[in-house]
């Protein structure tokens, strides 16, 4: 191991050129295959680039049936108690290189329940199927699919062509009532001895340092270059060990700083040193300047929801401001195996995880395995040694850590002892006692209090983990002055007043409990006021379930602690600046769907007006029969809402006039002002208020 520091280190990264570590998706997922449903044998060369499927349906991927995601549905025959065992598929893909260059090639499946796949006439993989000849009525052994599987098939690459190279795949059932069929894949070829696999990704930032992780097909050795800028990169860390999983520790950096980074072998570069490849390490502990953070919950199943979520904080004002995020757990459904973590957080926001550190939790959705590489606890780094701030816990399950004036807590309310006397809770209480910091904000899983898709109020709900945490853990931090708490587990978003001293079922509220019932709004009730600066005893705390982040449940909503309940999608942003903290819920449309404030020490004479942009978006979108435009307004005003084409013209005004503060909603029903159907095509919402205008795009489909 050798670290250096990474703007004085004189070495020069010993590398091919640039374009020898290219990274080429050869065959991307969704991609149009031709297939053979009508449930017959094929002959023997039906997997040979002669052989002609002219005659065969065609569609884009996944194909199948059963499941959301599928795009293309192929037909299983007439009874649904014996479908058919076998279904074919081929498609077509060039070489960008010349294959005499190819150094690695890989796949990811996603498929249910198994398939055999062939390049060029040639078999280079099987999964889910027993060894031997495999015929028409051969069953796979069960596999779930959803997730795109790795596979390595750097064997095969002596038989990749230029051009017109076939790949062909024969999907199997495990049984002739099996309920679906899945099958797509994505193929990729590099010029450097390895592909990566998962990442990178960023953890534990601190003032002076970052975690950066990444995972390879193959064993190869480590290196990680810095700079201030792309192009201008130099040695940081060097491990000439060669391993799977890499797992950088840097140090020595200079706090508050952006640092761009490349990373790979110490001979060949696989990413990075480039715009979208870049750290900023944390501000020095104690320091006061504005700081932004995205919260999700729940957002472990992969699709449309979660990236509309994803897309409406991309979206949302600040987000290129974003110092680090979190994850409230049940972060890749439904056992957080390996794949399904490849497709719900790797693959899902590569555009967060090499930029800003992950700070998550574990939900009852992750579960822990014996063995390496295969669960929560191995798929990230997290400090259990005060690295970042704070007591050392001894475990990566509950950890806490410094950012500026902000302390966090996350404690593990779904595997660890959550008795008063166990370690995890007698860590907690010593962790608050010695933080010094302005603001202290925890999180975990399991609620204490929600009235969603799970109940609070049940003690035999979720094996009462929300009541251990409702009972044992919130009179600790409520005695040392939390101000915020974050749990998701319910797939909704609830949020409380400010609170304190109530441990018990909802029917034991009294009103002495609540020290704040307004709704935290400046320009509202006013937002919630704490007398004094930093960790001080029982001055109220707010309470925020949210875990809509993936996927929605409702509930009946009605916990008498909450003002906002909601049945949407959605996650949470937190702006904390000096003696204020803002938090909003953006919904999967990018509306502010909820806001509050907390100001802590004396309040300034001086009103502190809220100022957040405004906010406009639609769903469904795209919509073929009607959709809902959705906006914020940070305060009463007068507010017109518009369609309009690409042209610029008005289609159609779906309001105009003056309007309370929060968030409205306008149905448009796809016509014009005349009554008459609008054609398909691309649409803009226009949101004008008090001399600014906000704009979302939105495409009919008919």
């Amino acid at each position: 191991m050798r670290p250096c520091g990474p703007l004085t280190a004189l070495l020069v990264w010993l590398a091919v050129s640039g374009s020898a570590s290219a990274r080429t998706l050869v065959l991307p997922r969704e991609s149009v295959w031709r297939y053979e449903d009508s449930g017959v044998a094929l002959p023997a060369n039906w997997i040979d680039t002669s052989f002609n499927d002219a005659a065969w349906d065609s569609g884009p991927g996944p194909l199948g049936y059963g499941e959301p995601f599928i795009n293309t549905t192929v037909d299983f025959g007439g009874n649904p108690n014996d479908k058919h065992i076998t279904t074919y598929f081929r498609t077509t893909f060039d070489l960008q290189d010349d294959p005499q260059d190819v150094q690695s090639f890989a796949m990811r499946a996603n498929y249910d329940d198994g398939i055999v796949v062939y390049l060029n006439g040639q078999e280079v993989s099987r999964l889910s199927m027993p060894a031997g000849p495999i015929t028409f009525n051969t069953l796979a052994s069960l596999h779930e699919g959803g997730g795109y599987e790795l596979i390595d098939l750097g064997d095969a690459i002596p038989w990749l062509g230029q051009t017109g190279n076939v790949i062909a795949v024969e999907a199997h059932q495990a049984s002739p009532t099996s309920s679906d069929l899945v099958m797509d894949l994505e193929l990729e070829t590099s010029l450097a001895p390895a592909l990566v696999t998962v990442g990178p990704f960023l953890q534990i930032g601190t003032p002076d340092g970052v975690t950066i992780r990444w995972r390879t097909n193959v064993p190869v050795d480590t290196r990680i270059d810095l700079g201030p800028s792309p192009g201008s990169l130099t040695l940081a860390y060097e491990e000439l060990v060669d391993r799977l999983n890499h797992i950088v520790p840097l140090s020595g950096l200079d706090p508050d700083t952006r640092y761009y980074y490349s990373f790979g072998a110490s001979t060949f570069p696989l990413g990075g040193d480039d715009t979208d490849h870049y750290f900023t390490t944390s501000p020095t502990t104690g320091a006061t300047r504005s700081i932004r953070i995205w919260v999700i919950g729940d957002s472990g199943q992969p699709g449309s929801d979660q990236q509309n979520v994803k897309n409406a904080y991309l979206a949302h004002p600040g987000a290129d401001a974003t110092d680090f995020w979190m994850m409230l757990g049940d972060n890749a459904y439904d056992s957080g195996t390996e794949a399904e973590y490849q497709a719900a957080v790797w693959d899902a926001y590569p555009e967060l995880l090499n930029k800003y550190p992950l700070w998550p939790t574990r939900g009852n959705h992750d579960v822990v395995r014996v063995g390496g590489n295969n669960d929560y606890l191995n798929f990230f780094t997290l400090p259990m040694n005060g690295e970042a701030g704070g007591v050392a816990s001894g475990s990566e399950s509950y950890y806490s850590f410094d950012f500026a004036n902000i302390h966090f807590v996350c404690l593990d309310s779904e595997g660890s002892d959550r008795s008063p006397t166990g370690a995890m809770l007698l860590w907690f209480v010593a962790d608050l006692a010695a933080t010094t910091a302005d603001w202290t904000i925890a999180y975990w899983h399991h609620p204490p209090y929600t009235k969603g898709s799970h109940d609070s109020d049940n003690a035999g709900d979720s094996g009462g983990r929300m009541r251990d945490m409702r009972e044992n853990v919130l009179p600790i931090l409520e005695s040392h002055g939390v101000d915020l708490v974050l749990s998701g587990h319910s797939h909704s978003y609830e949020r409380s007043f400010l609170l304190d001293g109530h441990y018990d079922v909802s029917s034991t509220l009294e009103p002495s409990m609540i020290l704040d019932g307004g709704n935290g709004r400046i320009g509202g009730d006013g937002a919630y006021e704490k007398p004094t600066t930093g960790a001080t005893p029982n001055e109220g705390a707010v309470y925020i379930t949210a875990g809509s982040s993936s996927k929605i449940s409702g509930g009946p909503l009605n916990h008498p602690v909450m003002i906002t309940s909601l049945n949407e999608l959605g996650s949470v942003v937190l702006d904390v600046a000096g003696d204020r903290l803002d938090a909003s819920f953006i919904d999967d449309a990018g509306a502010t769907d909820d806001f509050f404030t907390i100001r802590k020490g004396s309040p300034s004479d001086s009103p502190i007006e809220r100022s957040p942009s405004l906010s406009v978006g639609a769903h469904p979108n795209p919509f073929t029969a009607e959709t809902q435009v959705s906006f914020g307004l940070p305060a009463a005003g007068a507010a017109q809402v518009r369609i309009v084409d690409i042209a610029g013209r008005t289609v159609r005004t779906l309001l105009d006039g003056q309007r309370p503060e929060g968030v409205h909603h306008a149905r448009w029903d796809g016509r014009d002002a005349d009554g008459r159907p609008a054609a398909s095509g691309v649409y803009v919402a226009v949101l004008e208020y008090g001399g600014t205008r906000r704009a979302v795009k939105i495409t009919r489909t008919r």
